[in-house]
């Protein structure tokens, strides 16, 4: 007997899975998104630290 949650894992067709292939254009433009998302997390990152700098221990002086 096999049960329902058995079934809904098994794949319907037992073809192997036919996968994408990028263009040269396609990859180039990966790249530079993922360049850029870098870039601008190393900036933000860079930005807290100096924020985090410029107001010195007073960051954690704060009323309750």
């Amino acid at each position: 007997m096999t049960l329902a949650s058995d079934r809904m894992n098994e794949p319907d067709n037992k073809d192997p899975p036919q996968w994408i292939k990028l263009t040269q254009q396609q990859l180039r433009a990966r790249r530079a998104r993922s360049i850029a998302i870098a870039v601008a997390l190393g900036a933000l990152v860079i930005l807290f630290y100096i924020v985090t700098w410029v107001k010195g221990p007073a960051v954690l002086v704060r009323p309750l």
